[in-house]
């Protein structure tokens, strides 16, 4: 989960519905109104789930509304509420979707905050909140993950994903104790540039920075 930046303007033909006369269904939006919805969520998120950053196709994915339906309504058409989830059972908006009622603003919202400043990539897979936080600030890190179900079953999935970078890590962590920054740091520089378009990239990010170690 990182830092997701929205283009203000909202897909073509979705401002036209209204709540309280329009129902989200199968026809509504159309299907070219789904895809323009589509396309602007993936120049936001890369094709990523805008939760876990696991890769989404047209067969493992939704249109994800931040604030459920069935509880806020009046944003079934509202852009700023719309992401793409993936459709990984028990996780994300799956996940979201089935966990009880909870207070909105306690879930970060990606396009709005960073949610890096709260949250932190371990090697092992896991996700927790960063050290030393506020307690309004530990209590949301803690409840994102909760109601995302970010903890679980995408652990594996991440280890797996971030194992081949922690002997890199480990790397430049010596480097940093023999050479100059201005000798090894462009080279980490470049490595992150060169994973950030892949799947679960802020752990990547994360195991290569040793985030989880301070």
């Amino acid at each position: 989960m990182h830092r997701l930046h929205r283009d203000p303007v909202p897909p073509n033909g979705l401002s036209q519905y209204q709540h309280g006369k329009d129902s989200w269904s199968n026809t509504c939006p159309t299907v070219a109104e789904r895809a323009a919805i589509w396309g602007k969520l993936n120049a936001m998120q890369g094709d990523r789930c805008a939760y876990c950053e696991g890769p989404m196709g047209e067969d493992n994915r939704h249109v994800e509304h931040f604030r459920q339906r069935s509880r806020y309504p009046q944003g079934t058409f509202e852009w700023p509420n719309l992401f793409g989830s993936c459709n990984r059972p028990g996780t994300c908006g799956d996940h979201k979707d089935k966990c009880g009622a909870y207070p909105h603003q306690d879930l970060i919202k990606p396009d709005v905050e960073d949610p890096e400043t709260l949250l932190v990539f371990t090697p092992n897979g896991t996700i927790r909140p960063r050290a030393n936080l506020q307690p309004h600030d530990q209590h949301r890190a803690k409840e994102t993950i909760r109601i995302l179900g970010l903890d679980g079953a995408l652990n594996q999935i991440r280890r797996s994903e971030v194992a081949g970078y922690i002997q890199t890590a480990e790397a430049f962590a010596e480097m940093a104790e023999t050479f100059s920054e201005d000798e090894w740091l462009p080279l980490l520089q470049e490595e992150i540039q060169n994973t950030a378009h892949l799947p679960f990239a802020t752990a990547i990010r994360h195991v290569l920075t040793r985030q989880s170690e301070t």
